[in-house]
């Protein structure tokens, strides 16, 4: 099949994934679901790593109903529990002794005032602290693979309200939804640009980020009445598919042109929507000593250390 240019890079242009493993979480929905089908229909072994088991089951039936033969698994995973990161990891350590994708997918947003198992924040437990753990733990199954990748998926919300509040990182004393978000969000960003710097002089296997717009997924469901009002209104005009929301992620993940530290969101409307092309993240994001100290606390709050 003839490939698209670079401006419509599609699911066409993934290469065969036949012999990867591939471990997507959050797969049994929206942005995560969609990412798993491509993978699979490619060829890739896709283990869906979601918190429901049921849910799970259901999302792996759709992609065989629409790629036959499609190579699954299924792994219990709460990222909002480091006791089931370490379980989940260690089951996939044990079934996968090689991983070539790592894709940090699964993420809440806006959520109201909650606590992980670990006392964390929510939004900064789940979306950030519970994949670096996760990574940390899978590292050492990606480092020998030529080509291994760790996408982590971030959001606009990098740019709203955000900052690392190092000072009350788990909004223990005034919390603000949107800002923790941000918070959760920046964080990735920041953890995919560290990972990067640490594994660049040694290894092959290369950390990327991605954004998936202004998709139309469950995300949505826990905004702010104020903005869930004006979304009503304007998200019908700016938003497209989940499919069409994964393609960034997707490209992070399959490209052969993809380069260590790259950021992909849609190229159309202002980034809100269209093909994938690399974009530029806000400057905290690029913030080296800020990076480096979140990292530092990641550590110690997770009790995860990275073999890079």
């Amino acid at each position: 099949m003839a490939r698209t240019t670079a401006a419509r890079w599609t699911e066409n242009d993934i290469p065969s994934q036949e012999g990867r493993v591939a471990v997507v979480t959050g797969a049994n929905s929206g942005l995560g679901l969609q990412t798993a089908r491509a993978l699979a229909a490619r060829g890739a072994h896709v283990v869906l790593a979601v918190r429901d088991l049921d849910k799970g089951r259901r999302a792996a039936a759709q992609i065989s109903d629409r790629v036959p033969g499609a190579r699954l698994g299924l792994q219990q995973l709460d990222l909002a529990s480091l006791a089931s990161v370490h379980t989940a990891a260690s089951e996939l350590r044990e079934a996968h002794p090689r991983i070539d994708l790592l894709i940090n997918n699964a993420g809440v947003m806006y959520t109201p005032r909650q606590k992980t198992r670990d006392g964390f924040d929510m939004q900064f437990g789940v979306n950030h602290l519970g994949h670096f753990a996760l990574t940390g733990l899978l590292l050492e199954a990606l480092l020998p693979v030529a080509g291994s990748r760790v996408v982590t998926v971030s959001s606009f919300g990098h740019r709203i309200r955000a900052g690392i509040h190092f000072d009350d990182l788990q909004f223990d004393r005034s919390y603000n939804r949107v800002a923790a978000y941000g918070q959760a969000k920046l964080a990735n960003l920041m953890f995919t640009y560290e990972l990067q710097r640490r594994l660049a002089a040694h290894h092959t296997t290369i950390a990327t980020a991605a954004h998936p717009g202004a998709a139309a997924t469950e995300l949505q469901q826990n905004l702010p009445r104020p903005l869930r009002k004006a979304a009503d209104l304007m998200l019908p005009l700016v938003t497209q598919d989940a499919a069409m929301g994964a393609l960034p992620t997707l490209r992070a993940a399959t490209d052969p042109q993809v380069s260590g530290g790259q950021y992909y969101g849609p190229a159309g409307m202002g980034g809100t929507r269209g093909y994938p092309q690399v974009v530029a993240s806000n400057g905290r994001s690029h913030d080296t000593a800020v990076q480096q100290r979140l990292w530092a606390v990641s550590e110690q709050l997770t009790d995860v250390t990275f073999p890079v």
